[in-house]
């Protein structure tokens, strides 16, 4: 039976506990922050795989070294080549990986994932999903299973009978999916909001509810507006919400003569994300600029960025 006192921040630890750290162990939460994995996948490659086998105190708080946080990333590695979780145990000590594994994983379930959006299957696509979240990282799904999975989708879509159907099934599952993971989040966080903005025409861009997601799995809260603001609004917003950060989230062009109004009276760091910033990328290149605003196409570098500038 697995036993989980980890999560709990209020418990008298103990003098053993104490000690281990004060030895130069890390308990679970360090290594979560450390190397991206969060404790309820690390608990899953424990108790499922043995991937790793962390100390145990006395109370059966979890402990780990520098050597499991270098096993760890090597899994990551493997998952990235693509190879599912549950085969990589015996690949660990292997000492010349083969350039690339026998089986990719990660086209597996997009092929499935799409298999089941054609068939209207909110179910499956909810299981297969939740398995890929259990066991992998936001940052690796994203990557390696949602972002590769809405690429083909849109390829897809073009000129298909049923393509809007499909499109607005999907993008509707995707943020009451992601939506009610971040209001969960939201309820155990505290703090100032991220504050994240669909400046799109478009509602439902799948790629703002995965900024959100990622974000909100890196425990910082996340409002989400999904749907342009005003300028002046925006700053009101912004005062309100006292929002550490504002990410105003485009797949068209922007105004950019109006943008200087739109973030006028915003005093917090603003990131513009989406194609947007792609689309602008000459205007950008060659000068335009405003204080404390950066920009990000993906939302992976939105990720990032919002990392760097200490956001999250």
């Amino acid at each position: 039976m697995d036993r989980q006192p980890d999560s709990s921040a209020s418990e008298d630890l103990g003098p053993d506990f104490a000690k281990a750290l004060a030895e130069g162990w890390l308990p679970i939460r360090e290594v979560a922050r450390q190397t991206g994995v969060n404790a309820v996948t690390l608990r899953a490659w424990e108790r499922r795989y043995g991937l790793i086998v962390p100390h145990r105190t006395p109370k059966g708080h979890r402990l780990f070294n520098a050597e499991h946080v270098q096993r760890i990333l090597s899994i990551l590695t493997w998952i990235n080549r693509g190879m599912a979780v549950s085969k990589i145990k015996p690949l660990l000590d292997a000492p010349q990986p083969p350039a690339e594994p026998l089986e990719n994983d990660w086209q597996r379930q997009r092929h499935a994932l799409v298999l089941a959006v054609t068939q209207l299957a909110e179910r499956q696509i909810d299981d297969l999903v939740n398995q890929a979240m259990a066991l992998y990282p936001p940052w690796t799904v994203c990557e390696q299973l949602l972002l590769p999975l809405l690429a083909e989708l849109q390829l897809r879509w073009q000129g298909q009978f049923g393509a809007q159907l499909e499109r607005v099934f999907l993008f509707s599952w995707l943020r009451s999916k992601f939506g009610s993971r971040i209001y969960h989040n939201n309820r155990q966080l505290r703090g100032a909001p991220l504050l994240l903005v669909n400046h799109s025409q478009l509602p439902q861009e799948p790629h703002l509810w995965l900024i959100a997601w990622l974000a909100s799995s890196a425990d910082c809260p996340v409002e989400v507006f999904d749907g342009p603001i005003p300028a002046g609004e925006l700053a009101l917003a912004v005062e309100h919400l006292k929002a550490r950060g504002v990410l105003l989230y485009s797949s068209h062009a922007l105004n950019l003569s109006q943008l200087p109004k739109l973030l006028n009276g915003i005093d917090c760091p603003i990131i513009i994300a989406g194609p947007a910033a792609a689309i602008h990328h000459s205007q950008l290149s060659t000068g335009l600029s405003m204080s404390d605003v950066s920009w990000a196409e993906d939302p992976l570098s939105a990720h990032r960025e919002l990392s760097r500038k200490k956001l999250l």
